[in-house]
């Protein structure tokens, strides 16, 4: 039979695209693989394939299928079956989410028979949801190399050292905290790969792994490493960059064998000689030589500092030189250890609405938080003062990093920042430490990886994508200078909706920067994945495009011809001598350049909806919102109770960042007197993390005592323009134009208030509307005027404990700013139009005096209500049980 790669062609890389399933089952058995991983519906095949020529799929020693399919579960069942496996790979990371990511696997345990796999020396369970390694693992006899990476494993089993045979393990990418003693009882280990973890410390069994030849133990959270490792005598590399080390022993520089031993992006102040002057040593991104801090400046020690809590209605603080833990009402935390400030300090403090005056987020940025800012600005503190500040949960944000923001003054930079989830709470909180204050937010960004690059050159990788790579040669550059790395990931999904065209396809977009405005000395080499689908096999160069992009993304600049292109199975490599925007497209059209540039557009915009809802007890209460796509249904659901109004508008697309306008019109006006109101415009900014909402007051020029008026609020970029069509209702054009959305508005008619005329000419006044009941006894217009006469300043205080919102206070303060008697009428009787039909409304008034303060009101009600009760009880013994006319009777003697 032939071999399974003369059979499929391409191999593994068929993984890239989305290949055709095979004309039959039995077409994929070939010899004694079946890698059925390739396929999107492979385990339906393996089921075709186990019941129709089982003889032959039992002898399979090479099995390859995706934990993204949904029939895994079923072929779990059958795997036993196969005694003769010595290779078996469950991998996840084949589908791909909206957002272009990979999806981890169905994958969170294996049937216990899978142990009785006697032959089995392989097992890849990579990019899948294992929270613990299953047991039936530890009973297999020949395992020699397993992968668990991309899981959610927070610990491996005491009894790991079963796997007597393990010669290479990789765990990267999980959640392990610690490490069992009994790993260092695997004698034959050659690879361990333990990198992205939490591990904050290493047991010394680790020293006896004679054999290990690569240890890789970046991206965890050690701050120091055992003496013991100085006994791994075969250790070729030793990957430690990343973590919070803070000491090295100085016996690693004496490993025989040792040719990398990578300590940067560490917290070293200071290593031993030994290491500083090793050829192999990589220190960069350590504080290599500054001063050591104070043990009291970190806060685990200062357990005895004073702690201010603030209320809401604080907005300052005072440090002393003895320091001080400080938390905010809002969430905002800090730490001044002693000695950071040498005499006391006034702080002030104030969150603000972002404002795109000050707030200049970066391509692909999303804000996470207000904006903190800290007074007095500039002030420099002895020790770096520590801030938690709480932010918005990027959840549907993959592959970025959150940092913390800052502005000089005269720009905006980021800080060292690292972030945690609170257990209880499950609040996300940024942490940096600052020696200075100014203004802070919380925003997420493409993860940006840099170096320093000197004159001998170096190299610099991608942590998102690891297939990029920047290549400096010797000689690149006289002077020492930064480079930063940013790649963002781009499905062939959103490559193909964008352009509405199957054909293209496109690579990661890289951006590369310098903090130098001279070209490098020497070309420098990047490489980059070819675009989804495209190896060096089946490659037509003419199709494949290298394009330059600006830093703002507005020009895309096809330089293919310009570089010299080569190709390995499933990369490019190029050379260039200055930095930007790189990308590869795979395409059969020529204007390469628009089609980027429009694409670029479309991946930095949001979808979003607005929503105009109405109060429902109080339809000129008006609450406009923009809401991204997928946070509209929860939105209207939570206030559906409380609002009504149209359906949400069409689909539009918005930058983050973003500001736009509403104006209502045909009949409807808004308060012109909000801060935030130009020509009758209120203007907003959206971004997607925060709430994009006000609530306002809207009133109508035109008459509604004798018609409903029908207005609408339109939404739109720039400016209003001059003349507004009539015929714009729920109109759009396309994202270029002014014009976002418009959605209609009604105000109903109004209902005559008491005492006012009817209308008819005869001038037939309503009649008064009596409050309470006739046993309780009543309360009439009369009396609400009398006692109105009393409240004086504190009808808002009163207002709002008779139930009136804060709202509703401030539209009655603002429509009767000039006369306070108005102002007092408006609250009580807008109170007792609403609760007229309430039997309890007098008792809840009697109350609301009370709980004001007003007891002089309290009693002048009562006393009018025992009037009440006492007539109506000489009604009742006047004319006996005739209650509906003596209802009547005792109303009129009130008046």
């Amino acid at each position: 039979m032939q071999k399974m790669a003369e059979l499929l062609g391409l191999g593994d890389e068929c993984r890239e695209g989305t290949p055709e399933a095979p004309a039959t089952a039995g077409s994929c058995l070939a010899d004694n693989r079946l890698n059925l991983d390739v396929y999107p519906d492979g385990c339906r095949w393996f089921l075709q394939l186990f019941e129709r020529r089982r003889g032959e799929v039992v002898q399979v020693e090479f099995l390859r299928l995706s934990s993204n399919d949904h029939l895994l579960g079923t072929t779990l069942g059958i795997l036993p079956h196969l005694k003769h496996l010595k290779s078996l790979v469950l991998k996840g990371g084949h589908a791909r989410d909206e957002f272009g990511s990979c999806q981890l696997g169905s994958l969170t345990s294996l049937p216990p028979d899978i142990g009785n796999l006697r032959c089995l020396t392989h097992l890849d369970l990579s990019f899948n949801s294992l929270s613990t390694l299953p047991s039936c693992i530890l009973h297999l006899p020949s395992l020699c190399v397993l992968l668990v990476s991309h899981n959610s494993l927070v610990a491996l089993p005491k009894n790991f050292d079963s796997l007597s045979k393990l010669t290479f393990f990789s765990a990267m990418k999980n959640q392990l905290k610690d490490l069992p003693q009994s790993i260092g009882e695997l004698a034959v280990l050659q690879n361990l790969d333990l990198s992205e973890n939490a591990l904050e410390f290493l047991p010394e069994e680790v020293g006896n792994l004679h054999n290990c030849t690569e240890l890789d133990l970046s991206g965890n959270r050690l701050s120091s490493i055992p003496d013991s490792l100085a006994n791994l005598k075969s250790l070729r590399r030793l990957h430690l960059h990343s973590n919070l080390l803070v000491t090295v022993p100085a016996s690693l520089a004496s490993l025989p064998n040792l040719s990398r031993l990578d300590l940067q992006n560490n917290c070293l102040r200071a290593v031993p000689p030994e290491i500083q002057t090793s050829p192999f040593v990589h220190l960069r991104g350590n504080p290599l030589g500054e001063t050591e801090p104070s043990p009291q400046a970190d806060e685990s020690s200062a357990g005895e500092l004073r702690r201010l809590f603030l209320p809401s209605g604080e907005d300052s603080f005072t440090v002393t030189s003895e320091g001080c833990k400080v938390v905010l009402a809002c969430g905002i935390r800090f730490y001044f250890p002693p000695g950071a400030a040498s005499d006391p300090l006034q702080i002030y403090f104030r969150t603000l609405a972002p404002d795109p005056q000050c707030v200049k987020l970066r391509h692909h940025d999303v804000l996470l938080s207000r904006v903190l800012e800290l007074q007095p600005h500039g002030v420099k503190f002895q020790q770096k003062v520590q801030i938690w500040m709480p932010y918005a949960s990027p959840q549907t944000l993959h592959q970025r990093e959150v940092v913390v923001r800052t502005f000089s003054g005269q720009n905006w930079s980021d800080l060292s920042t690292r972030v945690k989830q609170k257990r209880k709470s499950k609040k996300h909180m940024a942490h940096c430490s600052v020696l200075h204050f100014s203004w802070f937010l919380v925003v997420s960004r493409l993860v940006q990886n840099e170096c320093k690059v000197p004159t001998e050159g170096t190299l610099l990788f991608s942590s998102v994508d690891p297939n990029i790579k920047v290549t400096f040669p010797p000689g690149v550059t006289e002077e020492t200078r930064n480079v930063k790395l940013q790649v963002l990931p781009i499905s062939a999904e959103e490559i193909e909706e964008i352009t509405a065209d199957a054909g293209c396809r496109a690579s990661p977009l890289l951006c590369l920067s310098q903090d130098s405005l001279v070209d490098f000395l020497r070309p420098v080499r990047i490489q980059l994945p070819l675009p989804p689908g495209v190896t060096g096999l089946n490659l037509d160069q003419s199709r494949l495009h290298l394009l330059h992009g600006d830093l703002e993304g507005k020009t895309w600049d096809d330089i293919t011809s310009q570089v010299v292109l080569e190709f390995t199975h499933i990369y490019a490599v190029f050379e260039v001598t200055h930095f930007s925007w790189y990308w590869l497209w795979y395409t059969t059209k020529t204007y390469v350049g628009g089609i980027a540039k429009k694409v670029y557009e479309r991946l930095r915009m949001y979808q979003v909806n607005f929503i105009a809802l109405q109060r429902k007890r109080d339809p000129e209460q008006v609450l406009l919102q923009c809401v991204p796509k997928h946070k509209v249904d929860p939105v209207l659901k939570k206030l559906q109770d409380r609002y009504q109004g149209p359906e949400p508008s069409d689909m539009v697309e918005m930058f983050e960042g973003e500001q736009f306008f509403a104006a209502f019109e045909r009949g409807i006006s808004i308060d012109m007197d909000r801060p935030d109101c130009v020509d009758g415009r209120l203007s907003f900014i959206f971004y997607s993390h925060l709430k994009n909402m006000k609530e306002i007051y809207v009133t109508s020029p035109v008459d509604r005592k004798g018609q409903a008026v029908k207005g609408q609020v339109s939404f739109y970029r720039a400016a209003v323009p001059d003349s507004i069509p009539e015929d714009a209702s729920r109109r759009r054009k396309g994202p270029d134009s002014l014009w976002l959305a418009t959605l209609p508005i009604k105000l109903p008619r109004l209902k005559p208030r008491w005492g006012e005329n009817r209308g008819p000419p005869n001038g037939f006044s309503f009649p008064p509307l009596n409050l309470g009941n006739a046993e309780t006894g009543y309360l009439t217009q009369t009396n609400l005027l009398s006692i109105a006469r009393r409240v004086g300043a504190d009808w808002q205080t009163i207002g709002l404990n008779l139930g009136l919102t804060y709202q509703q206070i401030e539209r009655i303060g603002y429509n009767n700013r000039e006369d306070l008697d108005k102002q007092i009428l408006d609250m009580l009787f807008s109170w007792a139009q609403q609760n007229s039909e309430d039997p309890d409304c007098v008792s809840k008034l009697i109350t609301a005096m009370k709980e004001s303060g007003r007891q002089d009101i309290a009693d002048e009600v009562e006393t009018i209500i025992e009037l009440g009760q006492q007539k109506y009880r000489e009604s009742i013994r006047r004319v006996g049980l005739e209650q509906e006319s003596s209802t009547e009777d005792s109303a009129t003697a009130m008046m």
